[in-house]
C-alpha cells in the first residue's frame, strides 16, 4: 500500500490504486468481492479479479489413448473468463474500474504472482473456514497468500 506521511512522519492518507480479488464463483469469494468493490470505490481504485485454473496432472497413459490436457485447460480458461467477465459486468453503473485476468498453476502461487505483476496495493480475499483434518488436507490458499503477500491482505470469511 502507499501511504503518505505528513512532516510529522505519521500516516495520514493510506492510498489504494489496485485491488486483486481471488474469485472461485463461490458464495464466499463473492462476499469478498463485495468488499474489495466498495473499498475500490471509497479508494477509487482498479479491481483485477483472478480465477486459476488448477493444471490438471494425471497419470501416465495406460493403454487408453492420450489426453490433451492443454485442450481442457483452455476450455476451463474460456468458461472462467466467461464467467469472470459476467461477473464483472454486474458492478456495470458503479464507480468501479474492474479487469479480469485468468491464470493457471496452482491458486495460491498465481495469486501471488498476480500480485507483483500488477504492482497490486491490496489483496482481498475470501477463506472457506475449512478447519481440522480439512484444513490439513487441503490447506488454505488464504493463508499461503497472507504469509507470502508482497502487500496487505484482507481476508473475508
Amino acid at each position: 500500500m502507499k501511504e503518505k506521511r505528513s512532516s510529522t512522519g505519521d500516516r495520514s492518507q493510506l492510498q489504494i490504486r489496485r485491488i486483486l480479488v481471488p474469485v472461485d464463483f463461490s458464495d464466499y469469494s463473492k462476499d469478498a468481492l463485495q468488499y474489495a468493490a466498495d473499498l475500490g470505490i471509497h479508494f477509487r481504485a482498479e479491481l483485477l479479479l483472478i480465477y486459476v485454473v488448477e493444471s490438471v496432472g494425471y497419470p501416465a497413459d495406460l493403454g487408453y489413448g492420450g489426453v490433451d490436457i492443454s485442450a481442457i485447460e483452455k476450455e476451463m480458461s474460456d468458461r472462467a473468463r466467461g464467467e469472470l467477465d459476467r461477473l464483472a459486468g454486474s458492478y456495470a453503473g458503479r464507480k468501479l474500474s474492474i479487469s479480469t485476468v485468468v491464470h493457471t498453476g496452482r491458486p495460491y502461487v498465481e495469486i501471488l504472482r498476480a500480485a507483483k505483476e500488477y504492482g497490486t496495493d491490496l489483496i482481498v480475499i475470501a477463506t472457506h473456514g475449512h478447519t481440522g483434518v480439512e484444513h490439513i488436507l487441503f490447506g488454505s490458499t488464504a493463508e499461503k497468500v497472507v504469509r507470502k503477500a508482497p502487500c496487505p491482505v484482507m481476508v473475508v470469511r
